[in-house]
C-alpha cells in the first residue's frame, strides 16, 4: 500500500516533535521553523504550526464512546496494537478513550484507543484481529 500523506495543526512545535518521537516512536523527516515531517507508521505526517488556539473539536457517539469527529491514527497488526496500549498505558500516557474492544461480535469488531496530542489533536490506534474485516460491512 502506498504512503499516505496528512498535514495538521499544532500550537506548540517542540511539544509536538517529543510526543511524536519520544512517546508514538516516530523518526523526524524533513523539517523547518514551522513544521515537521514524522514517519508514522510509514506514512508521511506534517505538523504545521499556527498562531492561536485550535477550534474545538465536536464528538459522535460510537459504541458508547464519544468519538471525536476529527481524528487520524494507525491501523496496526493485533499483536502490535496490545504492544503499543500496554507501552502507552506503562510510561503513564493519558487515554482520551482507553484501550478496549469495540462492536464486540459484530463484523467490525475491533481493538482501539484514542489518545491526544500536545495541541488537542484527536489520534486512535486500532487493530482487528481478522484484518480482513478492516472494510467489512
Amino acid at each position: 500500500m502506498p504512503p499516505f500523506h496528512l498535514a495538521f495543526a499544532v500550537t506548540d512545535l517542540e511539544a509536538t516533535r517529543r510526543f511524536y518521537v519520544e512517546v508514538l516512536g516516530c523518526a523526524v523527516g524533513r523539517e523547518a521553523e514551522r513544521w515537521i515531517d514524522f514517519d508514522f507508521h510509514g506514512h508521511q505526517i506534517s505538523a504545521h504550526l499556527v498562531d492561536g488556539a485550535l477550534a474545538p473539536v465536536e464528538t459522535n457517539g460510537v459504541d458508547g464512546d464519544d468519538v471525536p469527529t476529527r481524528h487520524f491514527g494507525a491501523v496496526l497488526a493485533w499483536d502490535e496494537w496490545h504492544r503499543t496500549a500496554d507501552r502507552l498505558r506503562d510510561a503513564g500516557v493519558g487515554f482520551l478513550i482507553a484501550p478496549h474492544l469495540r462492536f464486540v461480535g459484530e463484523v467490525g469488531e475491533q481493538a482501539t484507543f484514542f489518545l491526544r496530542d500536545p495541541s488537542g489533536n484527536a489520534l486512535e490506534f486500532k487493530s482487528f484481529k481478522d484484518p480482513s474485516r478492516l472494510f467489512a460491512r
